[in-house]
């Protein structure tokens, strides 16, 4: 299993932690509130998961760099410290020391949760230790499982085989996620209606005025101013059966049809756009801190 430092598996691994580094917290014991030392770097494996912390004892044991399995430690950012779960000065004593140039071989890690597995002080929670319960013995000194001998070797070894090192104590790491409702904005085009344009034949009575001609005959009866003047015999003459004709004319109107261009209809679509607002209730998770008088910082 390959071993990577922090940094160098994730450059930008602070993005993630809003800005907070974890190398450089201080380190103290739990229970008794010792300072041990200080984190100097992590290791993670090829996913990316905690692994150790590297823990450097300058304030116990100077000088001296050694691996601390993230199972054993509680991390609180509120007050910037990490916590040992259940190591003492002599497991620290005990535990090899962490050199950079040096691989990190199964073997190694092997001397490293050798000292981890030993019987500890009371300060280690219990259930810490509780996926060992079930099939170790109990060290009636401290009333705690004591590990037993481990049936795995170099190839078929996980972390996972160990939570009470490397599993994170929900106890220890406990995180609420408070969520919010939002709106989320979009459109949809639907239908809203049809509009038919076709046309149809009205039938309408049309007058016109057509002023036209008719020929009458005026009959006009006038006594001559030469009126009894005597005439010779050869001026009159009688005759019977004269007539005079004159033909009569007159105008009648004639009516017909034609088509005419009236007009032009263009049909198209044009959009309006107008800002619709909409409002919903949203809801909101906000959080509820019951200190019962205990000092509570919150970030």
């Amino acid at each position: 299993m390959v071993l990577y430092k922090l940094e160098d598996f994730e450059p930008s691994y602070r993005d993630s932690f809003d800005g907070q580094d974890i190398k450089g917290l201080g380190v103290y014991t739990q229970g008794t509130d010792e300072k041990v030392g200080t984190v100097s770097d992590v290791l993670v494996d090829e996913e990316g998961h905690f692994r150790y912390l590297v823990v450097d004892l300058g304030f116990w044991i100077f000088g001296k760099k050694v691996l601390l399995p993230i199972g054993r430690s509680r991390i609180d950012y509120n007050v910037d410290r990490v916590y040992t779960v259940g190591l003492t000065r002599e497991q620290a004593e005990d535990l090899p020391e962490f050199n950079e140039r040096q691989a990190l071989d199964y073997d190694y890690e092997e001397r490293v949760r050798g000292v981890y597995r030993q019987p500890t002080d009371s300060t280690l929670p219990v259930d810490s230790l509780a996926p060992l319960a079930a099939t170790a013995p109990v060290d009636t000194t401290y009333q705690q499982p004591i590990a037993p001998a481990p049936d795995y070797n170099r190839d078929n070894y996980t972390y996972e085989n160990e939570p009470a090192l490397f599993g994170l104590n929900e106890q220890d790491h406990q995180t609420l996620k408070l969520y919010e409702e939002r709106l989320v904005a979009g459109k949809r085009r639907q239908k809203t209606g049809e509009v038919s344009i076709g046309k149809h034949i009205e039938t309408d009575t049309a007058r016109v005025a057509v002023p036209i001609e008719r020929e009458r005959v005026v009959i006009e009866r006038i006594t001559p101013a030469d009126a009894g003047t005597v005439v010779s015999g050869r001026e009159a003459d009688f005759r019977e059966g004269e007539v005079a004709r004159i033909e009569l004319h007159e105008e009648v109107a004639d009516v017909r049809k034609e088509a005419v261009l009236r007009e032009e209809v263009r049909v198209r679509k044009v959009v309006d756009q107008e800002t619709v607002e909409t409002q919903e209730t949203v809801r909101r998770e906000e959080l509820d801190v019951n200190t019962s008088g205990l000092p509570v910082e919150e970030r």
